[in-house]
């Protein structure tokens, strides 16, 4: 997919950082997880922007704490020129209507012991939006968008599929005509059947709503089929940005080229050389000194151990952070 990039970001992160604090038994601190660690990207309106790399890399944790699920430790997350950072009461409530997450487990983001209908029309009742009726009549339309029949509004959870279920985490993020949704891994626990259609359900709602994606996933073929843009991370740094078909064709990053050169091709005939890297990833509790990926890069010099390289512009729309490009 693809959509015209306009010159205004709806979204600017800027130097995010989130950092949890470890402690031993006595409750003093002795160390800290530096999960999110100086990560800035740009998300356009009406664009899908990719977040790909390694389980525990900060991808997720960065869409949490974009939208202050989790307090940042530093930066900006700009939207329409507000820091959502420095937002409070009314106002940061205000804001959260136009913001809005699919996490990745359907079935634990939705309570239990309320049916259906009741989990959608609380968004609507959290912002004082619309009578009863008018909410009731909201929800029941919602859940026809999203593939559901009007008797489904009285069943609870438990009562329905995966796939099913992310539909409704989908349809009450929509509740409120949200301008982005930051999807944290939404098909990561369906099956591939699923996946599909539930990844072109966000491809419609996008294109009706005119709606802009964070996409979160460690699924390379995910993000490739829905993104426009993609930045990779590792170990909490945002190392390489690009579009997305000029990622998969010219990966820069030695990072990104060992995650492409995973990636299987459906075609029997054709064989890429897989690129494997040495080591195990480093702790985010003790993390590499200068470029954090050293230990691994089969191109690292002296350089990279005592430097941290700056995300540099190898070419239009196409940002790297690494010493030698």
């Amino acid at each position: 997919m693809s959509v015209q990039v306009i010159e205004e970001p709806l979204l600017e992160v800027r130097n995010l950082k989130k950092f949890f604090p470890i402690t031993n038994s006595l409750g003093r601190a002795k160390g800290q997880v530096k999960a999110v660690n100086d990560v800035s990207f740009d998300l356009y309106p009406g664009e899908t922007f990719g977040l790909v790399g390694e389980s525990g890399c900060g991808k997720s944790t960065t869409g949490r704490t974009i939208l202050r699920l989790t307090e940042p430790t530093a930066g900006e997350a700009i939207y329409k020129g507000q820091d959502l950072y420095k937002l409070k009461g009314r106002e940061l409530l205000k804001v959260r209507r136009e913001l809005q997450m699919v996490f990745q487990d359907p079935y634990s983001s939705l309570n239990p012991r309320k049916r259906i209908g009741h989990i959608l029309e609380e968004t609507l009742k959290i912002h004082n939006i619309g009578t009863k009726q008018e909410r009731t009549d909201r929800v029941m339309d919602m859940l026809s968008r999203v593939g559901f029949q009007p008797e489904q509004y009285y069943r609870y959870p438990h009562e329905f599929s995966g796939g099913q279920r992310q539909r409704i985490g989908l349809a009450r993020a929509l509740m409120v005509n949200p301008n982005v949704i930051i999807c944290d891994e939404p098909v990561s626990a369906l099956d591939v059947s699923i996946q599909s259609q539930v990844l072109n359900l966000l491809e419609e709602i996008q294109e009706e709503f005119q709606l802009s994606y964070l996409f979160v996933s460690h699924d390379l073929s995910v993000v490739r089929h829905i993104s426009d843009r993609i930045g990779v991370m590792y170990l909490g740094q945002m190392v390489e940005e690009a579009p997305t078909d000029e990622l998969f064709n010219n990966p820069l990053h030695p990072y990104t080229q060992a995650l492409l050169s995973a990636v299987p091709i459906p075609n029997p005939l054709v064989k890429r050389e897989r690129i494997k890297l040495k080591g195990e990833v480093p702790s985010p509790l003790n993390l590499p000194s200068g470029c954090v990926f050293h230990t691994r890069c089969p191109y690292a010099t002296k350089i990279c151990e005592q430097e941290t390289p700056v995300k540099k512009k190898a070419a239009a729309n196409h940002a790297v952070a690494c010493h030698f490009l």
